[in-house]
């Protein structure tokens, strides 16, 4: 066969240029493990709101995917135009979470190893990425900071609370302190000894403390 012969194609002989049998195994395989993608999304979803449109993206671009790679893999014309067409789609959604990027990479490396033939590395591979995120995501801590804002009337029942507060969790750290006349806020940074809120209750109890909201800080921290 010549060089030039490898570009040559014909509609009929791209018919058969993958069995029936490979696409239906390949394509059961990327749903079923686009579910279990999906349902470890579902499990470690950290989000304020569930996004189950997303979810079912990662099943929709796992079988997408295969069907690409499976095109691709039995023509070299096609994938020299898969190429070429794929090179000027832009998304322009925007990622919430960072962890959704994992998701989505996850999504289309299965696509991609399902569509090459390798089987048994994208099942066990999905296997142990999944647990790992279950473990690492699902692992809660009492220790996770939390925000305490206090107002109170004066000197006297910010000192109070403040020590109140030294006493009842692991860390306790003044963040930001708002003076006015007739009242006191402040915002304390603290580490709970255990995973028990009620203290909360006695703070505002407290004499001339007037409020007391406690607030789980989930954002980026250091130290």
């Amino acid at each position: 066969m010549k060089f030039s012969d490898i570009f040559k194609s014909s509609f009929l002989e791209n018919i058969t240029g993958v069995s029936i049998i490979d696409m239906a195994i390949a394509l059961v395989l990327a749903f079923g493990i686009g579910m279990f993608i999906f349902l470890v999304y579902k499990k470690t979803c950290s989000g304020v709101m569930y996004s189950s449109s997303f979810g079912t993206t990662l099943i929709a671009l796992t079988m997408i995917t295969t069907v690409v790679i499976l095109a691709v893999t039995s023509n070299v014309v096609l994938s020299l135009g898969m190429v070429g067409a794929l090179s000027i789609v832009r998304f322009r959604t925007a990622i919430k979470e960072p962890l959704d990027i994992a998701f989505l990479f996850w999504s289309i490396a299965v696509g991609i190893v399902l569509a090459a033939g390798m089987i048994p590395l994208a099942i066990i591979g999905s296997v142990i990425i999944g647990v790992i995120l279950l473990v690492f995501v699902n692992r809660k801590s009492h220790k996770n900071p939390y925000i305490v804002v206090i107002r109170c009337d004066g000197h006297d029942s910010e000192a109070r609370a403040k020590a109140f507060l030294d006493g009842r969790t692991e860390k306790c750290s003044v963040k930001s302190k708002t003076a006015q006349k007739g009242f006191v806020e402040l915002n304390v940074e603290i580490r709970l000894k255990d995973d028990n809120t009620d203290f909360v209750n006695a703070l505002a109890d407290m004499d001339g403390v007037q409020s007391a909201v406690l607030v789980s800080y989930n954002g980026e921290y250091m130290g």
